[in-house]
């Protein structure tokens, strides 16, 4: 056995309990012990804590080797100090259970094709660098970052050093399954079986069937991830099984970290509309001051803040590419011409208009009105979305023959129609601006089919036969996890020669530190030649300049900043 693999095994589950520490101290410090947080969700809070830290510290330092093991050690001490106190015998076999079903999801040679290009090239310039203005003008990867670069740069830690940047993901997806098993469970061991056990299980079976390959998750699947629990604490909510605290907390949490992961994401926020309706309706508007008082309102608020930040010294727009978010009068703006080409080339991406080796004619005049209909549904319908959705519709026909024929009990009629209506909307929008599953269309379909096949299951009693059914349909899915990692496993030995007990590392080479090297380039321009105002050859595009202890790139036939 190699050291490689008992090094990435060892670190994967220090970094579960370094995360999990932090989520234990915010719980301790500013969460309301009236709130009710499970296991979880203090995971998605140390997520949610651990994002924040990171993107403050990188204004004034490198998230380097020394700085990331105190806080990981940080971590670890806050775990063993806090988990006596908030130890639950059956969150912590779920917990175990879990995160060792994933293991074999961390084990990976190929990964994401975003990821030599921009998603590690980024996280490693974190590591080596405090904030550089103006980076965005580099590469056009390098104009949308995720928050998860900034979490994950936070794992460049001794004797692994590189080989954690894939970390985000699968503490993502393993906190986010935990908190929908647990509240499943809780709601199994007290017989209350209705629309959201349904719901949180649907979603526990969806994400190990969809988002079983951990290096296929980019910074997109882990936001579609974090909506079925944003949905499922929103019908919580409305079906009056949680308080206006205890959800504001967690609405925040989960909308400002799914936000952070991809900015097109604040379109989200029109569920607030069927939120404050409810509260209208049941005369409890007032309470909506009490958010006021909620420290995660402020944390939030910091992040979004940050993360609009992190975008404008980046690009000059607080979101990219939306044109009426750029300022292009900062030295580093990208030009307003090059911002429509992006969204234009986004746009026909989506739509299939381009794709390896091939691109329309005409890009505007495909992507306008629904010229690209056709185009769409041969190059991306057939075959992606149709057995994306063949699959969901399996998965809905499973669940009614087994447990739709049981016997019913009074099943309790709750009015959603907001939530369909945003949801209608939402996937309206989707369609007609980016329909692409990977820019939001796994969850959002994923979530309208289920919430529709939660109609024909019934609120039943809990006796042997559901139970086994229950049970059948949990160890059906996690076996379907295990066969196609496993099938995934041996194809990357076939095709990589990939075996994790000779060298569990996934695959990294001098291309992926290239864009440091570049930025490093451009820095020694600067001192070496233009501080000291001399002639030198300057093959980069870039020029950098030095302002209050920041430096800034500049395109070359842009005209000098002033201080």
């Amino acid at each position: 056995m190699h050291s490689s693999f008992v090094i990435l095994t060892f670190y994967y589950f220090l970094g579960i309990v370094c995360t999990f520490g932090y989520g234990l101290f915010v719980k301790r410090f500013f969460i309301n012990k009236n709130i009710k947080i499970n296991y979880g969700f203090i995971g998605l809070i140390g997520i949610f804590f651990l994002t924040i830290y990171s993107y403050i510290s990188h204004i004034f330092l490198e998230h380097s080797l020394a700085h990331n093991t105190v806080l990981f050690f940080m971590g670890i001490f806050f775990f063993i100090t806090y988990i006596r106190s908030n130890f639950n015998k059956s969150e912590n076999k779920l917990f175990f259970i879990i995160f060792c079903v994933l293991l074999i999801a961390f084990y990976n040679f190929k990964t994401h094709d975003d990821f030599p290009y921009y998603h590690f090239p980024y996280t490693n310039f974190l590591t080596k660098s405090e904030l550089i203005v103006g980076i965005g003008n580099y590469d056009h990867g390098w104009r949308t970052p995720s928050s998860i670069f900034y979490f994950n740069s936070l794992f460049y830690l001794p004797f692994i050093k590189h080989h954690l940047f894939h970390i985000g993901a699968i503490l993502i997806m393993g906190f986010s399954l935990l908190s929908l098993s647990i509240d499943a469970y809780i709601k199994f061991v007290k017989k209350k079986i209705d629309i959201i056990f349904y719901f949180k299980l649907l979603a526990i079976v969806f994400i190990l069937v969809f988002f079983y390959r951990i290096s296929e998750h980019g910074t997109d699947r882990s936001a579609q991830i974090l909506s079925f629990l944003l949905v499922s604490e929103i019908l919580l909510f409305l079906m009056k099984q949680k308080n206006f605290i205890d959800f504001s907390t967690k609405f925040l949490i989960l909308s400002s970290l799914i936000v952070s992961l991809k900015s097109f994401y604040f379109i989200y926020l029109i569920f607030i509309i069927p939120i404050i309706y409810f509260m209208y309706t049941e005369k409890k508007i007032g309470q909506i001051s009490n958010i006021l008082k909620n420290n995660f309102f402020y944390f939030s608020t910091a992040f979004v803040i940050l993360i609009l930040c992190v975008n404008l010294f980046n690009t000059g727009c607080l979101i990219y590419p939306l044109k009426y978010s750029c300022f292009e009068n900062f030295s580093w703006s990208i030009p307003l011409h090059e911002i429509d080409k992006m969204a234009l080339h986004y746009e026909n991406w989506s739509k299939a208009g381009s794709g390896v080796g091939f691109t329309v004619d005409n890009p505007e005049n495909y992507v306008s009105n629904f010229n690209w209909v056709s185009g769409w549904i041969e190059k991306y319908f057939f075959n992606k979305v149709s057995d994306f959705i063949l699959s969901l519709i399996l998965i809905s026909l499973i669940f009614i023959f087994l447990l739709g024929s049981l016997k019913k009990g009074i099943k309790k009629k709750f009015n959603f129609k907001l939530v369909y209506l945003c949801l209608f909307i939402l996937f309206i929008e989707w369609f007609y601006n980016h329909p692409s599953l990977r820019y939001g269309g796994y969850s959002l379909i994923g979530i309208i089919f289920f919430l529709f096949t939660c109609k024909f299951l019934p609120d039943c009693t809990v006796n042997k036969k559901f139970s086994l059914r229950i049970s059948t349909i949990i160890v059906f899915t996690i076996l379907i996890f295990f066969y196609r990692n496993f099938d995934r496993l041996q194809n990357e030995h076939q095709k990589y020669n990939y075996s994790p007990f000779l060298n569990a590392y996934y695959f990294i080479d001098d291309h992926h530190f290239r864009v440091q090297k570049d930025f490093e380039t451009i820095i020694n321009f600067y001192k070496n030649c233009t501080q000291r105002k001399i002639n030198c050859e300057n093959n980069s595009g870039l020029i950098a300049h030095e302002y209050y202890g920041k430096f800034v790139f500049v395109r070359k036939n842009k005209n000098k900043n002033k201080k």
